[in-house]
């Protein structure tokens, strides 16, 4: 296992080639009770901005769990991981849900152009702006 922290002008050309690549995640996040809430997602890299994307929902179970961190103080945990046989890595890092015009265009954007897709910015569009701690990842990755 191999541990890169944030450069992310330093950021290994493999490491950014995978999350090009499309590839579903899962995130994960924590539930007020502390149990662990595990669901696919896309995201997209964005080091113009040294951060991560997730779109989603307003009123989604991921939402919710962030905000409530937010609310009690804690920062919100979150781990996004991308398994492709034997190549993987997980960002660790802290998440935080916006909804503001220039953070939703810039996610669905970035997202829309690594699944070739267009996703829909409707009015209960919600994004999960994540503050990347490291990343880890398998010897297979850097190969």
């Amino acid at each position: 296992m191999t541990v890169f922290r944030p450069g992310w002008d330093a950021l290994p050309a493999p490491l950014a080639a995978f999350y090009a690549e499309y590839q579903l995640n899962t995130l994960t996040t924590l539930r007020p009770d502390g149990r662990p809430h595990v669901v696919p997602v896309g995201v997209a890299l964005d080091p113009e901005q040294g951060c991560a994307w997730v779109i989603t929902r307003d009123g989604s179970r991921k939402v919710r769990n962030l905000r409530a961190a937010a609310e009690s103080g804690t920062p919100g945990h979150v781990a996004v991981c991308q398994v492709d046989g034997p190549r993987w890595s997980t960002i660790e890092g802290r998440g935080t849900v916006l909804m503001d015009d220039a953070s939703t265009t810039r996610a669905v954007g970035l997202y829309s152009a690594r699944y070739g897709r267009e996703a829909d910015n409707g009015p209960d569009r919600a994004v999960i702006r994540i503050e990347v701690d490291r990343f880890v990842h398998g010897p297979a990755l850097l190969g």
